[in-house]
């Protein structure tokens, strides 16, 4: 059975975490609500948030990043009178193209990640259609939803589901995408944000997976997110869910 959890959230909201959600301009994202959850990582000496977005009953599509050994990870959502749960976590799957230190050695890395539940979620969550197309230009706009914080540095703010609307920037590739408030409003994603599905503009079928974030001047958020994009991975996507015999 999933467990109740009390001050387990806010604590972990409170800590730093390697991840990045929703800054700037943004609404809630109760529409997509069914389709994203946020995921829990613990180490040695730290905790963090992430978000995570739903692709079998009892599976999550993440950023690699945001997942440590199955003991140590968890999938946080609340119950319909608004209690929050965690349900633990059977197995996690790393794709082999991730690379940890990507950032520091300038190499190209494939931030995803996918968790095997050991039991499914209720009913009302409803695995999100993943992107067949890979039809990206620049311009096309997009929808970022992330539990991530809403100013930047202010835990407080996090742990809502949030949304914002995104347009691919250059450079295009057909491994990455880089988006950007096309109003020049500072909306992007931030710590809490990693592994939140990038949803095209007008359903919700994920385009991409958010990976990291930058900032303008000190800042970390909201100048420009990247994700990866979701199509050349689908071999390895529906490799794991079909071995796990999720779909």
């Amino acid at each position: 059975m999933p467990r109740i959890v009390g001050g387990v959230v806010a604590a972990l909201v409170a800590l730093t975490a390697p991840s990045f959600a929703v800054v700037g301009p943004s609404a809630e994202g109760g529409g997509l609500a069914a389709h994203v959850v946020m995921v829990l990582k613990r180490s040695a000496n730290t905790a963090g948030f992430c978000t995570g977005t739903v692709v079998a009953p009892n599976a999550i599509l993440t950023a690699a990043h945001c997942v440590g050994r199955a003991a140590d990870t968890r999938v946080h959502y609340r119950d319909g009178g608004g209690a929050p749960m965690l349900l633990a976590v059977a197995e996690v799957a790393i794709n082999p193209g991730f690379r940890a230190d990507a950032i520091r050695t300038r190499e190209r890395s494939i931030d995803l990640a996918l968790v095997r539940l050991t039991e499914p979620l209720p009913g009302r969550f409803h695995p999100a259609p993943l992107d067949t197309s890979g039809d990206v230009a620049i311009g096309h706009q997009f929808r970022l939803a992330g539990f991530g914080v809403a100013r930047e540095a202010a835990a407080e703010t996090g742990g809502v589901l949030r949304v914002a609307v995104l347009a691919a920037r250059a450079p295009l590739s057909t491994v990455l995408l880089w988006a950007e408030d096309p109003s020049g409003g500072g909306a992007g994603a931030c710590t809490g944000d990693s592994g939140a599905p990038v949803f095209a503009k007008d359903d919700a079928v994920v385009v991409a997976v958010t990976s990291w974030a930058s900032g303008s001047g000190a800042g970390h958020c909201g100048s420009l997110t990247q994700a990866v994009l979701v199509k050349p991975q689908g071999t390895w996507i529906g490799a794991v869910l079909a071995r796990w015999g999720t779909r």
